[in-house]
């Protein structure tokens, strides 16, 4: 049916039947993980366990411990199997095969050894593209490459603008929803501003610099560069900042262009005669050398900042301004230099919701003093974590829930936001014991609520419409309730919630005359 999705099992996974005829699919998987096991075995530890994820894809033996050494440092990148890994490969192969039919005078002079070499190295990039499981960055990336050795093929200069806003388009055409992603525009960020800065450093007299000391120059323009273009998309997407990152990348990238992927090939060439010991071992030594410097970089204190999330319009902003630089020539590029100052202005000026909820009822958070305090320290742990992140503060969830801003009495939960009561009830019984509201202005519960009460009741009957709520205070003091139904809108995949609802505001006005009306019931009451 084409459907995927992602979960978790507590059970291992059961064969139901082997298959008759295995497809292409299931053959190359087989190969990908025989190749992923032959080089863990081979190599053991984690450096196995780092070469098997860039020559097939396969991470599932990397430790927590070295994978959050990657991420602090910045090299995370270099797991993935991306525009890095598929151009240095491609590109090894190409000068490789380009310089080794320049040795031959007669095929040099007589047949086209840079088309040939273009040629060679598609193929090779298709076979990788292949064998690594073919993920969605990969053949974005097979793609962006195969669009710059086109040119070649067509006697065009390959490494230009023009390549590639093509390949961007190729791949929006194919993936429209990769342009919101993180590996689409952290992609075409890095590429367009070293295609836009070695444009500009062709253009300068560079002759007087030391022959040894352009192409160290090169290797640490390249990661500075690459390094700040995608520095605002990685801090908006995944709320961090590695502040060693450039460090780590300088003194680790050339390595795995130079050593480790040429290694790679040399591997899986000798590898029909019993000889892949050899590249290998080569592998070994450059891989070893860069989780060294993870280690080494994500040890040092404040390796790793946050940042907190930004409204949904500074990137479209910051992007355009930053294209609006790079494509407009004079004095009119300063309107995007502008533009992206304006962008990172706002982003200073996100705020976050006051209350969030989730969408199963069973949990809530309230932006205090310390940060967002939580109504419990266990469940629903991956929304909790993606609010901590937002906040640009990821703390344990316990800690969080220790935090002040809420009150806690058996399983009902209080908070007060600028005059507002909110009450959360978890649980049948302790709903059924609750009178009314009990002063609250707005009650939610994880359970369906029969009982007409008098205040906004967001019970897990309309959270299976609404989706989890933010609530914001209003400049007189209103109360904005949205929802992720209304962010989301209508699709496909939604249509069983329901109508889209609109924007929830509780005006001061209306608690008054609750209040009031509550008041009044109650002197009624008593009389």
């Amino acid at each position: 049916m084409q459907l995927g999705a992602v979960g978790y099992t507590r059970t291992p996974v059961l064969r139901l039947s082997v298959p008759d005829s295995p497809d292409i699919g299931t053959r190359i998987f087989g190969w990908r993980m025989s190749l992923s096991q032959a080089v863990q075995t081979a190599m053991p530890g984690e450096t196995g366990a780092f070469a098997a994820a860039i020559m097939t894809g396969d991470r599932s033996a990397m430790g927590q411990e070295t994978l959050t050494d990657l991420r602090t440092s910045n090299l995370a990148h270099l797991l993935a199997i991306s525009g890095l890994h598929m151009g240095l490969l491609t590109g090894f192969i190409f000068a490789f095969v380009r310089y080794g039919l320049a040795l031959i005078p007669g095929v040099a002079l007589r047949w086209p050894t840079k088309k040939i070499a273009a040629v060679c190295a598609m193929i090779v990039g298709a076979f990788y593209l292949a064998l690594s499981g073919g993920s969605v960055s990969t053949e974005r990336a097979y793609i962006m490459v195969a669009v710059m050795f086109v040119a070649i093929l067509l006697g065009r200069r390959a490494l230009t603008l023009r390549a590639v806003a093509m390949a961007a388009i190729i791949v929006l055409l194919w993936q429209p929803e990769a342009l919101i992603g993180p590996g689409f525009q952290m992609s075409f960020a890095a590429t367009t501003a070293l295609v836009v800065a070695f444009g500009a450093l062709r253009r300068m007299n560079l002759s007087g610099l030391p022959r040894w000391l352009r192409p160290v120059l090169s290797v640490v323009l390249s990661s500075f560069i690459a390094g700040l273009a995608t520095a605002p998309f990685a801090a908006a997407h995944f709320n961090q900042i590695a502040h060693y990152g450039l460090i780590a990348n300088v003194v680790s990238v050339p390595l795995m262009g130079v050593l480790v992927m040429p290694a790679a090939v040399l591997a899986v060439c000798l590898a029909p005669f019993g000889l892949w010991g050899i590249g290998l071992w080569l592998m070994e030594i450059g891989l070893r050398w860069i989780l060294f410097v993870a280690a080494t970089v994500s040890a040092r204190d404040g390796a790793l900042g946050h940042v907190w999330a930004p409204d949904w319009y500074v990137l479209p902003i910051l992007s355009l301004g930053l294209l609006w630089f790079v494509l407009v020539a004079g004095r009119g590029r300063l309107v995007g230099a502008i533009a992206a100052v304006c962008a990172f202005g706002l982003w200073q000026q996100t705020q976050r919701p006051e209350v969030l909820v989730a969408d199963s009822g069973a949990l809530m958070g309230v932006l205090g003093e310390q940060g967002r305090a939580l109504s419990k320290a266990r469940g629903s742990g991956f929304v909790a974590g993606i609010w901590l992140e937002n906040d640009g503060a990821p703390v344990a969830q316990d800690q969080a829930a220790s935090r002040e801003g809420l009150r806690t009495e058996g399983r009902v939960t209080e908070a007060t936001v600028g005059g507002w009561r909110v009450l959360q009830v978890s649980g049948k019984t302790a709903l059924a014991d609750l009178a009314g509201c009990d002063g609250a202005d707005i009650l939610i519960s994880n359970q369906v609520d029969d009982i007409e009460r008098p205040c906004a009741v967001y019970d897990l009957a309309r959270l299976r419409n609404t989706g989890a709520l933010a609530f914001n205070l209003a400049a007189n003091g209103d109360l904005v309730i949205d929802t992720a139904h209304h962010w989301s809108g209508q699709r496909p995949w939604n249509m069983r919630q329901g109508d889209v609802p609109a924007i929830h505001r509780m005006s001061v006005e209306q608690q008054k005359r609750a209040a009031d009306a509550t008041l009044f019931s109650a002197n009624r009451r008593d009389q």
